[in-house]
Parts: structure tokens; C-alpha cells; sequence
């Protein structure tokens, strides 16, 4: 385990405060340490100009082309709008018990909404949603219990509404795949 790392690859420009946070909690969360990597351009590929946002598939699977052999899962962040053409936006994309997710800050930020900027509410929002998508990646699925940080996001207030901890159920998987994972490393 301690060779593994978690590789966080911004996409685009990033604040680092927000890369060094990111790498904190997800340290903390799932017990391997961050790799912060050099910025990736942003996808004009993945760029729908009809929805004036990013396909968000499409990056992700960019990024677990990418995946290191170091690497026990990787996470882009993104400032970028994404989508999956089902729904109007997404917060952030993974594949279950695959190597990779992304998140997108753009509709964390209290700005998006015209609101006055708040970098606590934000990077709040942010840990969540990173949690929640690279929980993904360990074969968790969406949680009935609102409080739960894998309760499903459909809108800024589900994000609000939940903790960015895990229910007892939630808690109790998400350590059984760890110790496992552990045991083939």
C-alpha cells in the first residue's frame, strides 16, 4: 500500500489550494497518498458546442488510458461544465470498480448560481464530490440515506444536504474493499 498513490490530475487551470485539499482528503477518506500531476490541457475534443459544455465520458476515458502503474486510482478536476447526454450536467463521473473519476468544480461554486463567492461551502462541495466519485471506483453505488456521502447529487442542494461521511452500511463496504485490495497488492 505504501507504494500506491492516488493520482489527482487537474485539467485545465487549477488553484493549487484546491489540488493540496483534495490531496488531504482523499489521504485521509481512503488511507493512500495523493500524487498531485502536471496540468492536462483542456479536451477540445470532448467540447459540444450545441450544450456549451464537456462530454464528460469522454475525458474519463482519456484518463484511465492514462492510469499509472503506481497508481491505485486516479481523479481529474476540472473548472470545466460537464455532461452525459442523459442529463443536463453532471458534478462528476466514474465507472464502478474501474481505475478512474472526475469531478467538476464549475457548479460548486456558489458563482454559478450569482451568488458571493463562499471558499468554505466550496471546497465543502468539493470533498464530497470527490469522495463520492472516487468511492465509485470501488464498487460503491448510490446510498439511500441523504446524509450519506454516497447519496446521489442531482442538484447543489443534494450536495449540500449531505455529510462527507459515509453511512455505517456505506463505511462497512467501502472497508471490506479497501482491506481486500489490500491483501492483492
Amino acid at each position: 500500500m505504501k507504494n500506491k498513490h492516488v493520482d489527482i490530475i487537474p485539467i485545465g487551470d487549477i488553484d493549487d489550494r484546491v489540488l493540496q485539499r483534495l490531496a488531504i482528503t482523499v489521504d485521509r477518506c481512503f488511507g493512500y497518498p495523493c500524487r498531485i500531476n502536471e496540468a492536462w490541457e483542456i479536451p477540445s475534443y470532448a467540447y459540444n458546442p450545441d450544450r456549451k459544455q464537456y462530454y464528460s465520458t469522454l475525458i474519463l476515458k482519456e484518463l484511465c488510458g492514462g492510469v499509472k502503474n503506481d497508481s491505485i486510482r486516479t481523479i481529474g478536476v476540472t473548472s470545466l461544465d460537464l455532461y452525459i447526454p442523459i442529463f443536463t450536467f453532471v458534478f462528476g463521473e466514474a465507472q464502478l470498480e474501474s481505475h478512474c473519476a472526475i469531478i467538476s468544480l464549475s457548479r460548486l461554486r456558489q458563482e454559478f448560481y450569482g451568488l458571493r463567492s463562499d471558499d468554505t461551502l466550496f471546497m465543502s462541495r468539493v470533498e464530497k464530490e470527490a469522495i463520492h466519485e472516487l468511492t465509485h471506483t470501488f464498487g460503491l453505488t448510490h446510498c439511500y440515506d441523504v446524509n450519506c456521502v454516497m447519496h446521489a447529487s442531482y442538484t447543489i442542494g443534494d450536495t449540500d444536504i449531505k455529510s462527507d461521511q459515509f453511512c455505517k452500511l456505506c463505511n462497512h463496504t467501502l472497508l471490506s474493499k479497501l482491506e481486500a485490495m489490500m491483501k492483492v497488492i
